[in-house]
């Protein structure tokens, strides 16, 4: 364990994304669970700062808990690295590819993993191909489940698209997968114990993960002991095919016995109702000590 006595640790919250609540609610979380390890730990509420606001920040350390645009795309991470702040989490390039949906497939699929069949559609262009439904619209570079449709009816492709653009300028349509949607979190490298994610709504929507009692979270999932060694197999070489340090959450769908990868959240949430922690919960680790895992990260 690292030496907590004066430590000063700068929760980084908030950010200018559209997942900016649920990043308030992360760091507030992170934050209290610190302080209940004897860290010093200070909530900082951002927007989007600029490099001399960061560098007159009262703090030691930046513990990162800012989902979306800004906090998990590289950007902050490239001004903290400038100003050889240590950090939580991937460095500058894991964090680009993680937020970019289409980088990151072509990655996974280097490594010989599973992915959808997607087609890419530019700011202000049309898909010129024809679809079979149901097809999964969502923006490039967004996470928290911000800007996803799911149409049954082709008519109702051009108003998911024209969703999904306010959130980016690259849209990916997607094949629908039918199957158990499963995560699995990555600490210090390596995979904590498969969760199946059963929600009342057709997909794990943002109302599903950030609404009490619209999903329920098995853990461990009710899986084959192969299954879950398959994801976790999965997990791992797609949270090293962008380069992840430390801990990530990698999100999947088991279908006839394959693992198909959706994608790998370099920061994932922190709430109460957040996967990650519930993972590392199965495992025997409680929420402070996850959050002090994470923490080491920055000195590694």
């Amino acid at each position: 364990m690292m030496d907590k006595a004066g430590l000063r640790i700068g929760v980084l919250m908030g950010g200018p994304s559209a997942e900016r609540d649920v990043s308030l609610r992360s760091g507030k979380a992170i934050t209290e669970a610190l302080l209940s390890k004897g860290y010093n730990a200070v909530p900082m509420e951002i927007r989007l700062p600029t490099r001399d606001e960061l560098k007159s920040a009262d703090m030691d350390v930046a513990f990162i808990a800012l989902h979306g645009t800004f906090g998990e795309d590289g950007q902050i991470q490239a001004i903290l690295e400038e100003l050889k702040m240590p950090y939580t989490g991937s460095r500058v390039k894991a964090s680009r590819l993680g937020m970019d949906k289409v980088a990151s497939r072509k990655l996974f699929e280097k490594a010989k993993l599973n992915t959808p069949e997607y087609y890419v559609i530019e700011n202000g262009t049309r898909p010129g191909i024809k679809f079979t439904t149901p097809i999964v619209v969502k923006p490039a570079a967004q996470g928290s489940s911000v800007g996803i449709s799911i149409i049954d009816n082709i008519g109702e492709l051009d108003a998911a698209i024209k969703e999904a653009f306010k959130f980016g300028e690259e849209v990916l349509l997607e094949e629908f997968i039918s199957g158990k949607e499963i995560t699995v979190g990555m600490l210090d490298d390596r995979p904590l114990p498969v969760i199946q994610v059963v929600t009342k709504r057709r997909y794990y929507d943002e109302g599903a993960k950030y609404t009490a009692g619209m999903t329920e979270y098995l853990c461990p999932a009710p899986i084959t002991e192969g299954e879950a060694g398959l994801a976790q197999d999965a997990a791992v070489r797609a949270h090293n095919a962008i380069g992840c340090r430390s801990f990530s959450r990698v999100d999947m769908i088991l279908s006839g016995g394959r693992v198909v990868i959706l994608e790998v959240n370099t920061i994932p949430g922190m709430t109460q109702l957040s996967l990650l922690p519930k993972a590392a919960k199965a495992s025997g680790m409680d929420f402070p000590e996850l959050c002090e895992r994470m923490l080491e990260s920055a000195f590694k």
